[in-house]
């Protein structure tokens, strides 16, 4: 049966795929090791996600909970299920501005490094897989608070003459932005991903998202904000 990895599968965007590839009758194995728990405390753990998924979908979810910058850990399991492995959605990450500025090097080992670890598993053990990347359009840095705006009676929009008006593309430089080191960390993670589609043909792509929330959201509070 073809097998489909999720990284943070208890998570938001992870845990919906769950259920939607499980649902097509996929074999899903989620990678969920419970860190956001250890970012924003036990109110915000996805402990709670993960049982209803294995409650839901029994032997079509076998869950690990691995770290992705586990190396030696994650090679084992792709190796394991090898080519039967048709996609890989990576979804784990740190996601936090602010957790990113108090501890740098996790920031930049889960969301950077660990990327770097499942690609190069992929490649080595199921290279013809898809490989999706929920990167974020915080890759753009502060860029497009310079874009030219047109205050409208209830909010403010792109001037409808500029290129960007129906939504920023790939051609936005991320170059001589201030990113936030949560934003740098992603940006590497989200270079990686094109170089491996690019340097080793791999199927891989990014989705630059933002500001993604729903019910299976384990919300939290940080200084004053939803996380």
């Amino acid at each position: 049966m073809s097998t489909v990895i999720i990284t943070g599968s208890a998570g938001l965007i992870g845990s919906q795929s769950v259920h939607f590839f499980a649902g097509l009758g996929f074999n899903v194995v989620g990678i969920d090791n419970d860190m956001r728990a250890v970012f924003f405390g036990e109110t915000a753990s996805t402990d709670w996600n993960r049982q209803l998924l294995i409650d839901q979908y029994g032997d079509r979810y076998q869950h690990k909970s691995i770290d992705i910058r586990d190396r030696e850990a994650i090679e084992s399991l792709f190796k394991e299920y090898g080519a039967d492995t048709v996609l890989i959605i990576h979804t784990a990450a740190q996601p936090s501005h602010d957790w990113a500025a108090n501890d740098p090097h996790t920031d930049f080992t889960v969301n950077a490094n660990g990327t770097l670890v499942l690609l190069e598993a992929t490649r080595q053990f199921c290279p013809q897989a898809v490989f999706i990347f929920t990167s974020t359009n915080k890759v753009y840095g502060d860029t497009p608070n310079y874009l030219p705006l047109k205050e409208l009676e209830l909010r403010w929009e792109i001037d409808a003459d500029h290129p960007f008006h129906t939504g920023i593309d790939e051609s936005m430089s991320i170059d001589d932005s201030k990113h936030s080191l949560f934003g740098a960390s992603k940006v590497a993670a989200d270079i990686l991903v094109q170089e491996y589609g690019r340097y080793f043909q791999m199927k891989t792509a990014s989705f630059r998202g933002g500001c993604l929330t729903g019910p299976l959201h384990s919300g939290a509070k940080l200084h004053g904000f939803l996380a």
